[in-house]
């Protein structure tokens, strides 16, 4: 690397003492009786080209923010996933700061409202609650820079906008989502800065366990930030406008922003649409006044999935908005050539970036793009936000209690509750479907006498029994829309292009939690005697008192993790690979949440045949990213080449002398292909016309004989995101464990052309060698969500 470019381009490594020093007498020197600015404590203007600011310095300059100026309250929220202080800074008036907790209070009671409410009923000293998150994804950078600048503006003007703003509002500004995220970034473009790798991706996964994912956790709480989050949010601030700033790739529009594309979620309410699409569009026209260009509305993104930071808290009745700016190479700059964006592909809604339409009425024509123009597109959007909330506050309170009051009144189209019946086993799968529920804000109680309940919505008058003991959630709350996202099933439109192709959704089409979880539950039509009965609900007020219903040792803490299921003591391997695989992170966090040992493999161990173990799980990785790695164009030499032929022969004499090889969905290509299996995916080379099933969940019929499949059901939920379907060739070979089922599989989700998977296998088993081969043509970790297939997986880990 060439280390004296660093100081060339203005990143400088000064010793600690030094640089405390420095920021001292800059902050003394050049702002006393005043607000320093970003430049003052970092030594460098944010977003200017090539420099970046890590998670430290951030931090510094929100704790100088915070010792300098009345309007800003800082505050830890919790630790990361690496154990480093996660922070929000609250920003607003000098009298607000100083009763923060009285609006909070105000909020809350907004949020969860129990009466009839007239905007004149409105408390004084109501404030609109705007929460506005940078850089969840690490690579995305800009914003978490732009948000000093963000911060330092409102913190230090004193013009009429920025007064209306800070007196009518009060801003929660998350500096990053992902903090841990920020430092490997900036740790990597650091040292590849002035070298022909400046501006590229770290070789690693930007959240020790997620990489990208990390915003696919909103409803499962899996990560720790995405609980420190949650908690912030929906158990104590309750925000009205949830803003979560973004970048997207560097050919398309220079800024996607609302009204979403279709389809929306029918549990969206209609009027929380309406008014995404109203602070979108002001977004628009007030980034287009003031000369940008380049901007789309209505293109790619959509409301349908549950899952993400800003998609989350429709199902709260909050409004979530979400930008896209272009990106550059981390915090260097790029030049995009007018024939580059005319080549770039048709995206939903946008047909090219330089043709002008309804949505996207002022094309860019190229040139220099770089950090600093990312910035200015974030701070006019936040800028734009935080005027509509500050100018309608009144509007947006309103909203809020609203919605929560339209929750409370029963609708005859929905359930009353929804029961978690005693006595089905699953113990500790309930007790994590619980926790995840409680954190949310979601009210959960215990039966604790039996009642008489109608579970069919047909036949309301009659009545089963449900036992004591039993977990219940009624939907007549402010959370409703939540409850009912997360406990039905989904049902997407099918749609279908002009091309006759199934159209890809922004992220996956079915989640229901408990499906997922392999947790037995009802929907309750009518409770009889209800009046009567409801005296013996008792609320969950922890998780360990559920526990405690469910016969289980109490919890260590929030979200602990759980005793290891496995029987054996077998010698685990993780393939971990240079460039990092989402895939890879989320099975780590199954085997550290169940307490299950394990050692991760590298490229280099499997090509020196270091495969000391009994049990060798491929994650869900293409072949290519498995066998050939980085390309050494873009990555230093020590980070590139994958396990390369040698290791693919290492792996087969792995298994030939009695290892077990476990592969997930994309990684059984590879083992099917160089093993020489008597097994093919149907799916191979069918096109969306064909078959489309976009994160989805399926039924699969199980063979319950099998050792895989002990302790299994006969028929299970499996999550099939484009995923494999297999035709066994030789079943004298290889012996088939679960299959897809012969019709009707579909549990919750789409799928476009199941026949073609109709009783393949899902899951197949064979021997080579004195070793063994199982191959998982779906994720049965998808996400560390899908509890109800875990078990496969531990089984197959057995001795």
């Amino acid at each position: 690397m060439k280390t004296e470019s660093i100081a060339k381009h203005g990143i400088q490594r000064i010793p600690a003492v030094a640089l405390g020093l420095a920021i001292i007498l800059s902050i003394s020197g050049a702002s006393i009786g005043q607000v320093p600015a970003p430049r003052d404590v970092l030594g460098f203007h944010p977003t200017t080209e090539r420099t970046i600011a890590d998670w430290k310095q951030i931090r510094m300059y929100f704790s100088e923010l915070d010792k300098s100026s009345k309007r800003v309250k800082v505050t830890e929220i919790g630790k990361t996933t690496l154990g480093k202080p996660q922070i929000a800074a609250f920003i607003s008036s000098e009298e607000n700061i100083k009763n923060l907790d009285r609006i909070r209070e105000m909020n809350y009671s907004a949020a969860n409202n129990t009466a009839r409410y007239k905007p004149a009923d409105n408390p004084k000293g109501a404030k609109s609650i705007v929460a506005i998150s940078c850089s969840i994804h690490s690579t995305e950078i800009v914003a978490s820079q732009m948000s000093m600048l963000l911060a330092h503006e409102l913190a230090s003007k004193d013009d009429p906008g920025t007064k209306e703003i800070l007196k009518n509002t009060v801003l929660i500004l998350i500096p990053s989502a992902n903090p841990d995220g920020i430092d490997i970034v900036a740790d990597w473009y650091r040292k590849t800065l002035g070298t022909k790798y400046e501006g590229s991706s770290p070789p690693e996964l930007y959240h020790h366990y997620a990489g990208h994912d990390n915003n696919r956790d909103w409803f499962m709480m899996n990560l720790a930030e995405t609980r420190n989050i949650t908690k912030l949010f929906w158990q104590e601030w309750f925000p009205q406008i949830v803003f979560d700033v973004h970048q997207q790739g560097s050919s398309g529009s220079r800024m996607t922003i609302p009204p979403f594309f279709d389809p929306p979620n029918p549990r969206i309410p209609a009027m929380l649409l309406r008014e995404i699409g109203l602070v979108g569009y002001k977004m628009a026209a007030d980034l287009t006044r003031s000369g940008e260009t380049g901007v789309a509305t209505n293109a790619t993104y959509d409301t349908w999935w549950h899952g993400g930071f800003r998609s989350a808290p429709y199902y709260h009745n909050s409004i979530g908005i979400l930008s896209e700016a272009a990106s550059s190479r981390l915090m260097s700059p790029i030049k995009v050539s007018k024939d580059r964006l005319a080549r770039q592909r048709p995206t939903r809604g946008l047909k090219s970036p330089l043709e002008t339409s309804t949505n996207f009425p002022v094309a860019w024509e190229g040139g220099k793009w770089g950090p600093g123009d990312i910035a200015r597109l974030e701070l006019k959007a936040a800028r734009s936000i935080l005027e509509q909330a500050a100018r309608f506050r009144e509007r947006y309170i309103w909203n809020s209690r609203m919605l929560a009051a339209r929750n409370l009144k029963q609708n005859d189209s929905d359930p009353v509750a929804f029961v978690i019946p005693a006595g089905q086993g699953s113990e500790e799968e309930i007790s994590r479907l619980l926790e995840i529920l409680m954190w949310q804000g979601i009210k959960v109680e215990i039966l604790d006498h039996e009642i008489e309940a109608a579970l069919s919505r047909e036949s309301r008058e009659s009545f089963t029994e449900l036992p004591a003991g039993s977990f219940i959630v009624r939907t007549r709350s402010p959370q409703k829309n939540n409850i009912m996202s997360l406990f039905e099933r989904q049902v997407y439109p099918e749609r279908i292009n002009a091309l006759g192709e199934a159209e890809v959704p922004y992220d996956v089409s079915g989640w229901t939690l408990p499906m997922q979880m392999g947790v037995e539950y009802t929907p309750v039509w009518a409770i009889d005697e209800f009046e009567k009965v409801r005296k013996s609900f008792t609320k969950v007020t922890s998780i360990n008192s559920a526990r405690k219903v469910l016969n289980l040792k109490s919890a260590t803490g929030s979200f602990a993790k759980v005793a290891n299921p496995l029987k054996t003591n077998p010698k685990i391997g993780l393939y971990k690979g240079h460039g990092g695989s989402m895939d890879e992170g989320w099975t780590r966090l199954v085997l550290d949440n169940h307490s299950i040992p394990y050692s991760s493999i590298s490229d280099a161990d499997v090509k020196s045949g270091k495969l000391n173990v009994d049990a060798f799980i491929l994650p869900s990785q293409a072949e290519r990213r498995i066998v050939e790695g980085l390309p050494l164009d873009r990555y230093p030499k020590e980070y590139t080449g994958g396990i390369t032929k040698a290791g693919v022969e290492n792996l087969k004499r792995y298994v030939e002398d009695g290892g077990k090889l476990i592969c997930f969905d994309d990684s059984c290509a590879m083992v099917i292909k160089n093993f020489g299996l008597p097994i093919k995916n149907v799916l191979e080379g069918l096109n969306r016309k064909q078959f489309h099933c976009p994160g989805t969940i399926l039924e699969i019929d199980v063979d319950t004989t099998h050792k895989i499949a002990k302790g299994m059901k006969r028929k299970m939920p499996a999550y099939f995101i484009y995923s494999s379907a297999f035709q066994v060739d030789d079943t004298s070979k290889v012996r088939t464990v679960a299959s897809y089922g012969k019709k009707d599989i579909l549990l919750s989700g789409w799928i476009f052309g199941e026949e073609y998977i109709n009783g393949r296998t899902a899951i197949a088993e064979t021997k080579y060698g004195k070793g063994e081969i199982v191959l998982f043509g779906f994720r049965p970790q998808h996400r560390g969500q899908t509890y109800a297939t875990f078990p496969f997986v531990f089984n197959a880990l057995e001795k």
